[in-house]
């Protein structure tokens, strides 16, 4: 069965309501899926999925949440991910997701395999959760 770990950090609940429509639409697509808060997270255990969904919203300088999501990821820098396939998702209130940009650029000098991102504007739509769902369904398909 693939693998795919769905890890995210949320402050007012608007990225883990993508997480959950992103980790819903795996499942339905028939992968076993891991999803937490980044806080609660094995890197040891995500680094080994065969694929991965982040979710973290636009914070300060239009830049992922920097005290935890930022260092988590930035431990894959250092590894092979030869084009591990990930989706990126996240809200942002004011820079129209330029955010989501600068960091499917990082993941791809990271070595991974960006197949879809989704930014939404702060609390997401019942389309814009559809459309993460599709996302889930796009990662497995992705494997």
């Amino acid at each position: 069965m693939k693998k795919i770990s769905v890890i995210y950090w949320t402050q007012w609940g608007n990225v883990e309501a993508l997480a959950d429509a992103v980790a819903k639409g795996a499942k339905g697509a028939g992968a076993e899926v891991n999803i937490e808060q980044v806080s609660d997270a094995n890197f040891r255990e995500v680094k080994d999925c065969d694929a991965i969904a982040f979710g973290s919203p636009s914070m300060d300088n239009n830049q992922i949440e920097q005290q935890e999501m930022e260092p988590f990821v930035d431990k894959f820098k250092l590894l092979p991910n030869d084009g591990k396939p990930i989706v990126l998702f996240g809200s942002y209130g004011w820079d129209e997701g330029k955010f989501i940009r600068d960091w499917e650029a990082k993941m791809k000098d990271f070595g991974f395999n960006v197949v879809g991102k989704l930014a939404v504007k702060e609390t997401p739509t019942e389309q814009q959760l559809e459309e993460a769902k599709k996302l889930g369904k796009l990662l497995v398909d992705s494997i």
